[in-house]
């Protein structure tokens, strides 16, 4: 009985990533929020942690030299989607496209700048899997978290972020790390920290811990206009010492008839209300 050769992933044979960044002359730019990873195991652990990619479109937001990307390929994504700001990378890229057997396709597009649902249109993306820049991270989940159309067009994020971000997005009411990020995720979806990683890993070291975060939508988030929760959760906690008819004085001619209308003491403060409390209000606001 003949068995089945199973060919080996042209990726496979790349050198690796740090001799392909020497050769290149690359080097994090701070500014843009880069640290390289370049162990491949952890990389092929993240895009596993993502769940099985094979018939998915990944959308990848900086992938830097590529090495999660390296990863996501091997790890049998059928198609990687990869936005890369630093043309500095083209060449690498470029090269890694071509291992890529036409599995890989490269925008040189400012990831804040994208409108995320006509690009899913065109490239058929599916699920969110990146190491997001440091300095723009929060900023593009607050994007995908606040889409008007709901279920979105991804099945689920997998970022890496800083691991105070992953805290926030888990953050119960009434603990420190409770924000609008925490009211904005949990009303929308399910998120969870799948693990962290300690600085040593990346290149440069960034000064703190990070944090693999899985967001999954909820199919249903219910009635409430999303952009009309994130203004009342942007005044709440835009001055969360102050009392909710005090903060809220700038989103309501009378903030005290709002809050006693939704069932809400005045007197407290934004991080004492929980995710249905702040849906409840944005329902009244509404109306």
């Amino acid at each position: 009985m003949l068995l089945a050769v199973t060919e080996p992933d042209p990726i496979a044979s790349l050198p690796p990533l740090r001799e392909a960044i020497k050769a290149a002359g690359l080097s994090a730019k701070k500014s843009l929020g880069q640290n390289f990873l370049l162990d491949l195991n952890i990389a092929r652990r993240i895009a596993r942690a993502a769940g099985p990619l094979k018939g998915v479109t990944v959308l990848e937001i900086g992938p830097g030299p590529g090495g999660l990307t390296r990863a996501l390929l091997l790890e049998g994504a059928t198609r990687v989607i990869a936005v890369e700001r630093d043309e500095r990378f083209k060449s690498t890229l470029e090269h890694l496209e071509e291992y890529s057997g036409g599995r890989l396709k490269v925008l040189f597009q400012d990831a804040l700048q994208i409108n995320y649902d006509v690009l899913s249109a065109q490239q058929r993306v599916q699920r969110v899997i990146a190491n997001l820049p440091y300095n723009i991270g929060t900023a593009l989940i607050l994007g995908w978290l606040t889409e008007e159309r709901w279920p979105p067009w991804f099945d689920k994020l997998v970022v890496m972020v800083q691991r105070e971000v992953g805290e926030r997005l888990i953050a119960a009411a009434g603990t420190k790390n409770y924000g609008r990020l925490a009211v904005l995720a949990q009303f929308r979806g399910q998120p969870r920290i799948l693990f962290t990683l300690p600085p040593s890993v990346f290149v440069p070291p960034p000064k703190v811990s990070s944090a693999l975060v899985e967001f999954t939508p909820r199919i249903e988030p219910g009635a409430v206009p999303i952009k009309l929760l994130e203004k009342l959760t942007a005044a709440a906690f835009g001055q969360r010492r102050k009392m909710l008819r005090s903060s809220l004085a700038g989103i309501s001619q009378n903030p005290a008839v709002l809050l006693q209308r939704s069932d809400i003491d005045p007197s407290r403060r934004a991080q004492e209300l929980s995710v249905d409390e702040f849906a409840r209000l944005a329902t009244t606001l509404a109306r």
